[in-house]
């Protein structure tokens, strides 16, 4: 249980860092405001991670590589390694012939 604290308060610290992790409101509504929304952030994140962990494991088991129960027990939803907290954003959904985007190739060399 401390291990799932633990790693979402990281992924809070990775999206909250833009204001260094401080409160800007000087009124408690607006402070709760903030805090609200961080949290629905990570909630969303926390979604996404684990449709697409779970998608990857079916295809992963699906192709026929050894994937076992007890690894897959040990994966967080919390990763954010992946998750771009710099710049512009745009919330319109790309158009996708299944649910999800394709997943990379489990055999291809990472750069």
């Amino acid at each position: 249980m401390r291990n799932l604290q633990e790693g979402r308060h990281g992924l809070g610290r990775h999206v909250f860092h833009g204001r260094r992790g401080e409160l800007y409101q000087a009124y408690h509504a607006g402070m709760e405001d903030q805090l609200g929304a961080l949290g629905l952030v990570l909630n969303c994140i926390t979604l996404w991670n684990t449709l697409y962990l779970d998608h990857a494991l079916e295809t992963l088991r699906g192709q026929g590589y050894p994937v076992l129960d007890a690894d897959a027990a040990r994966l967080s939803a919390y990763q954010h390694k992946h998750i771009n907290v710099h710049g512009h954003y745009t919330f319109a959904l790309p158009e996708l012939d299944g649910a999800r985007r394709p997943l990379r190739d489990p055999d291809a060399v990472e750069e």
